[in-house]
């Protein structure tokens, strides 16, 4: 299955044979101390930039009603974020993941995405669309 949506990546997550558990890193972006002119003027511009990890979160895919659920949620704590970063944990025998279990995944893309590692996660914008990352 192609995932394009955050609808999409529901549905995947629903339809695994084990239970699973997604997790989310919302990062939002800014420009490093030691950026170039032309850095700057992008990132004025609304490109380019680094991105920073402000909030995670671990959910069961029926936790999740919406992603606009997912947004109203995020709201709450105040971090204005540009990207929201997904991934999924499987269960075994008809279980899912706790949240105990998901704290150290969670920890690891934290650390990934401060690396620039993003290539196992999906980013998401604030519609809920994928993104594309150069």
């Amino acid at each position: 299955m192609t995932i394009s949506s955050f609808d999409d990546l529901l549905m995947a997550a629903k339809q695994q044979e084990e239970p699973q558990r997604l997790l989310f890193v919302f990062a939002g972006a800014e420009l490093p101390a030691d950026s170039t002119a032309a850095q700057r003027e992008r990132f004025q511009a609304g490109q380019g930039g680094a991105l920073v990890p402000l909030m995670c979160v671990d959910k069961t895919p029926e936790e999740v009603s919406s992603f606009a659920g997912l947004v109203r949620e995020s709201s709450q704590f105040g971090q204005e974020w540009s990207i929201v970063f997904a991934a999924a944990m499987s269960g075994s025998g008809g279980v899912a993941p706790s949240s105990e279990a998901a704290e150290k995944p969670l920890q690891q893309m934290v650390e990934a995405i401060k690396a620039g590692t993003l290539g196992t996660f999906i980013p998401f914008d604030r519609q809920g669309q994928t993104v594309m990352l150069s």
